[in-house]
Formats: structure tokens, C-alpha cells, sequence
């Protein structure tokens, strides 16, 4: 199953632990916690991010080139009874994410650099996979990892994230490797998404937290280690 394509408004700022337990409780007001979220409102996020060996996608990110697109394969809480590939594209200030849902031995095949199968698959982010795997030389690259306590506000699709403790990979690009993650000793992110308009109440939750945004991303953070 591939998503549909949707571009959105993507803000993010660098915060610290006292803006977002301040920040946790006052969205707590008015957003709901992600129904997919542990007991404790928050989940572990590790992706594993690809570039070539020229660093295109890393570059493009430093330099702002725009439009730009990343590749990953994302997983929650060390699951492989989900996993996503995904495109995420930057365009000005919107993004777009296509993913399609794939098989722990498709991953597998993927990261082993057996790809054929991928061009006939018929799932359009696959096959742009395999496009940029054969074209571009796309590997694995970095792993990152980190801790997402997310908001909902469903009346207008607003989603605010609060992510903390976030590590990299420098030994071991394995998605599935129960250790491999090293802390980079960052800053907390915080991230605002929304479609065509954020509405004054979240605006005004966020007001006393946000400060200069920033275009530093995790993956450019990790990417730093390695």
C-alpha cells in the first residue's frame, strides 16, 4: 500500500528539556497523544537514511538545494511487523512524504544490494528506490534514532513532535541491531506540521517556545558522526 502524496507546511525549531516538558504539558491541553504511542505517550524511531558515495543527498541538504529528496527505511520501537520506505521531499518551505509498507525480507534484500525484484514491484516509491540504487548509487548510509513524543489536533491535521535523545549509528547501519545507536549530545527538536493554515490555539501554545527555526535536520546531525 503506497500513501497518498501530500505536500505540508514543516517547521522546526531546536529546544531544550526545559521547553519540552513545559511545551508537553501545554499541548496536552488541547492536542491529543498519538493513539500509536507506548503507555508513557512516546515512541522510539530508527531510520535508516541512504546517500551515495559522493554524499549528494547530504550536500544537498547542507547547501539548501531545493527541490531535494532523501530516502529511508523507518521502523517504530524495534518492530518489524511495520516497515516503511520512504521519500521525503523538500520543496521551499513544504514537504511530501510517498512511503509504501515493505516486508522485513524485502529489507533485507534492499540493504544486501539485491534489487532487481524492486523495478517491477509496482509501488511507485520502490521503483524510485531502484532507480536511485542503480542510477545514482544509493546505499545505506547513517543510521538515526531518537525518541518522538508526538500531538494531534485533528480539527485542522496539525501534528507537533517533541524529539529527544537523539543517536546515530557508527558501527552498524542495521535497523535491527539491538544496540548499534550512540547519543550525538544534540539538542531536542521540535517539529510543527500542518496543512494549508495553523490555527491561533496551537500557535499560541508554541508561542513562548519558539524561537529562530532551523534548518539543521536529525539526519544532518547524525550524519556528522559518520
Amino acid at each position: 500500500m503506497v500513501s497518498e502524496a501530500k505536500y505540508r507546511h514543516e517547521f522546526k525549531y531546536y529546544i531544550n528539556a526545559w521547553d519540552r516538558e513545559l511545551l508537553s504539558r501545554r499541548l496536552g491541553t488541547v492536542m491529543k497523544r498519538d493513539p500509536h504511542t507506548m503507555a508513557d505517550g512516546r515512541y522510539v524511531i530508527r531510520s535508516l537514511y541512504f546517500d551515495n558515495f559522493t554524499d549528494t543527498a547530504y550536500f544537498e541538504k547542507v547547501n539548501g538545494v531545493n527541490p531535494r529528496a532523501k530516502f529511508r527505511i523507518r521502523i517504530y520501537n524495534g518492530d518489524d511487523s511495520f516497515i516503511s520506505l520512504e521519500k521525503k521531499v523538500k520543496r521551499e518551505e513544504l514537504t511530501q512524504k510517498l512511503q509504501a509498507r515493505i516486508t522485513k525480507e524485502e529489507y533485507e534484500k534492499i540493504v544486501a544490494g539485491d534489487i532487481d525484484w524492486m523495478l517491477d514491484d509496482g509501488r511507485g516509491v520502490v521503483a524510485e528506490l531502484y532507480a536511485q540504487m542503480r542510477g545514482m548509487n544509493l546505499r545505506p548510509k547513517v543510521l538515526v534514532e531518537y525518541t518522538r513524543t508526538p500531538f494531534i489536533y485533528e480539527p485542522a491535521d496539525v501534528r507537533v513532535t517533541l524529539d529527544c535523545d537523539i543517536r546515530t549509528g557508527i558501527f552498524s547501519n542495521n535497523l535491527f541491531d539491538p544496540a548499534p545507536c550512540v547519543p550525538t549530545e544534540s539538542f531536542d527538536v521540535l517539529e510543527v506540521k500542518y496543512n494549508e493554515f495553523l490555527p491561533d490555539i496551537i500557535r499560541y501554545l508554541l508561542n513562548p517556545i519558539c524561537r529562530d527555526r532551523q534548518s539543521s535536520s536529525k539526519y544532518e546531525i547524525c550524519r556528522q558522526f559518520g
